[in-house]
């Protein structure tokens, strides 16, 4: 498949992401060794969902 990779996604990036309006963050991944290593899955609505405790 096809490869996209943005550089210097600024406030997109994980480190500045949030979950504004329950959207999921996105997979990550790694250029090592000339091959693509998947190291940070997309987030789940579950994975959102899990921090809410029900009242």
């Amino acid at each position: 498949g096809d490869i996209l990779c943005m550089y210097n996604a600024g406030a997109y990036a994980m480190a500045m992401a949030s979950n504004y309006n329950s959207r999921r963050r996105p997979a990550e991944v790694a250029l090592m060794d000339g091959q693509v290593k998947l190291i940070r899955r997309r987030e789940s609505l579950e994975d959102i969902l899990s921090t809410v405790i029900k009242l």
